[in-house]
């Protein structure tokens, strides 16, 4: 007999206090095209930057759309908004399966010239097992909350992420998309909060391949001009009923930590070292370079908002979808990112038709990804490197704004622009 708890529903989402708050929202959302206060003229706000040279051009990203997020929701099949408990551990399974035949693979590995290949299989197997503990604080693993915070704690806390509380600013981010001021993952600096920075730690922010490693530093303090960390109970990151649950992933991350400290005591640090921690660093450079692209790095400058201009639709309209190759399967299909930020209630296995059913209602508000023509996702290092040098920081004023240039960041004369 199939436990209870494991069946998969035929119905849509339901709410439950571990499942992602943004189903809430979003359903309190489902009337608004984003043109609720927006005033007939805009002095504060900075102008599209457009090159009208052909119409597809002269299409401003930040106007209203004409239609609303229930619209999109009606244009997904029913179906889509499944979740499969098995299916879903199925693929914990797969990717537990490779990342302990990989450690067994490792131990006997004498020669240097294979521990490069090892490191970037495994760091890329535990940037897998993430995605799943991802859609685990997203509710979108299986109905069973129960079953989503085990899961979710097993996977995450092998790789040093604390559960509930990347969960809880998790959710924070995708109920804020696109919000300057309230938005937690990868939001822009406004410029006092730039100019605040020590330059040398300000031009190594936009160096790479540092920007790549911040995760750590962003589980330990966050951004830029926010404080907290997500491993304490008392950050202002979680409300009072939030704690018990910050503090229960936190022990198990501790636990993590010991197990490791352990096996360093008993297999030598440096076995350590190549076994776990190399590919825990390849596995934070995915992570990084997958959460910044989704928000940066289009061709075009695409809008943030503040105030009355924000809403739920226009800020999750401006996120964007990737082609990583093979690494689409492998990874989960986290690329598929546009459907999944306004609807983190579909399972990922369901996203890529939910986006195309959904392609049709969107529009020019879809931007198309980049095919990616090799089997790894190499044209995506342009984009990356080229966003780095131009999206520094936004104006502290206006209700929409474009990230601008700091042209003196990698000069010599570099101080000069504090």
């Amino acid at each position: 007999m199939v436990p209870s708890t494991l069946v998969a529903p035929s119905i849509s989402p339901k709410i439950s206090d571990f499942e992602d708050s943004t189903t809430i929202y979003e359903k309190k959302n489902m009337t608004g095209s984003g043109m609720e206060g927006r005033e007939e003229t805009q002095t504060e706000d900075e102008s599209c930057p457009v090159d009208k040279n052909s119409e597809d051009d002269l299409f401003d990203p930040s106007s209203p759309p004409p239609f609303t997020i229930g619209d999109i929701r009606a244009a997904i099949p029913t179906h889509c908004w499944v979740k499969n408990p098995w299916r879903s551990l199925s693929y914990v399974l797969r990717d537990l399966i490779a990342i302990f035949c990989l450690f067994a693979f490792a131990v006997k590995i004498e020669s240097w010239v294979l521990w490069p290949i090892y490191w970037m299989v495994q760091g890329t197997m535990f940037w897998a097992i993430f995605v799943l503990g991802h859609d685990c604080g997203h509710g979108s693993f299986s109905e069973n909350p129960k079953l989503n915070s085990i899961v979710g704690h097993l996977v995450h806390s092998f790789i040093l992420v604390p559960y509930h509380g990347w969960r809880i600013s998790h959710r924070t981010h995708h109920q804020n998309h696109g919000n300057v001021d309230h938005d937690e993952s990868w939001h822009p600096l406004t410029e006092q909060t730039y100019r605040s920075i020590d330059p040398n730690t300000r031009k190594l922010r936009f160096t790479l391949p540092f920007p790549m490693m911040a995760y750590p530093v962003y589980l330990l303090c966050r951004s830029p001009g926010r404080s907290g960390s997500h491993f304490h109970p008392g950050s202002d990151l979680f409300a009072p009923k939030e704690r018990k649950a910050v503090i229960t992933s936190t022990l198990c991350c501790s636990a993590m930590a010991a197990l490791l400290a352990k096996l360093a005591w008993i297999m030598g640090p440096t076995q350590i070292l190549k076994l776990y921690f190399v590919p825990y660093l390849i596995f934070v450079m995915w992570l990084d370079f997958v959460t910044y692209l989704h928000h940066h790095g289009y061709e075009k400058k695409l809008p943030w908002y503040r105030g009355k201009e924000w809403s739920y639709l226009r800020g999750g309209l401006t996120t964007i979808d990737r082609d990583y190759g093979m690494i689409n399967n492998i990874h989960h299909d986290i690329g598929t990112h546009v459907i999944h930020h306004m609807f983190p209630q579909i399972p990922h296995y369901n996203l890529v038709e939910a986006t195309k059913a959904a392609k049709p209602v969107l529009g020019k508000y879809y931007r198309e990804p980049e095919k990616c023509k090799m089997m790894l996702p190499l044209h995506l290092l342009k984009v990356l490197e080229r966003s780095m040098n131009e999206d520094h920081y936004v104006s502290d004023h206006g209700d929409i704004v474009y990230y601008r240039t700091d042209p003196a960041l990698f000069s010599s004369n570099s101080k000069m622009s504090s």
